[in-house]
């Protein structure tokens, strides 16, 4: 079995792909398949997220091109950026995972999320499509997680890992 444990440089040639869904690009360990359908064993570092078009290299050196399968996701599109903007709000706030795109915002299929969407006035609709959602704000940043607050009880400002801004 192929091993992938890193990333390759940018730039390189891939010699196969790894179709995966939003699911499994966010799983650190996985037996899956190559899309030639040769079987491979992912160990990426803990808390990786694999990307649409990143590179990873295997561990007889080849390079293995990441691609995002199509999967079940529900789009809203509206010319009506105001009302795109209080979607994505009301999702965000639910901590939904939300690919942004001029028009139109996508998220896995769920018919709770469906009906808000509906109710603040807009049509939502079921497709089969790549999902890559931003990956938030904090991404990168040494770590960022909730329920820390100033007081210890939930309540105040969060505080959050921002190291990488300080001196």
């Amino acid at each position: 079995m192929l091993v992938i444990e890193k990333f390759a440089a940018p730039g390189t040639l891939p010699d196969d792909a790894l179709v995966l869904t939003y699911e499994y690009r966010c799983k650190n360990r996985l037996r899956t398949k190559l899309e030639s359908g040769e079987e491979v064993g992912l160990f990426m570092p803990r808390g990786t997220i694999l990307r649409h078009g990143q590179l990873l290299s295997a561990n007889d050196g080849r390079t293995v091109l990441v691609k995002a399968a199509p999967e079940a996701v529900m789009e809203v599109r509206s010319e009506d950026s105001l009302a795109l903007m209080h979607v994505a709000y009301h999702l965000g706030n639910r901590h939904v995972a939300l690919q942004i795109q001029k028009g139109c915002l996508r998220f896995l299929c769920d018919h709770v999320l469906e009906e808000m969407v509906r109710g603040l006035g807009l049509e939502v609709l079921k497709t089969l499509a790549p999902f890559e959602p931003e990956s938030g704000a904090y991404a990168g940043l040494g770590g960022h997680s909730h329920g820390h607050s100033a007081d210890g009880e939930g309540k105040g400002a969060r505080i959050h890992d921002m190291r990488r801004f300080l001196p």
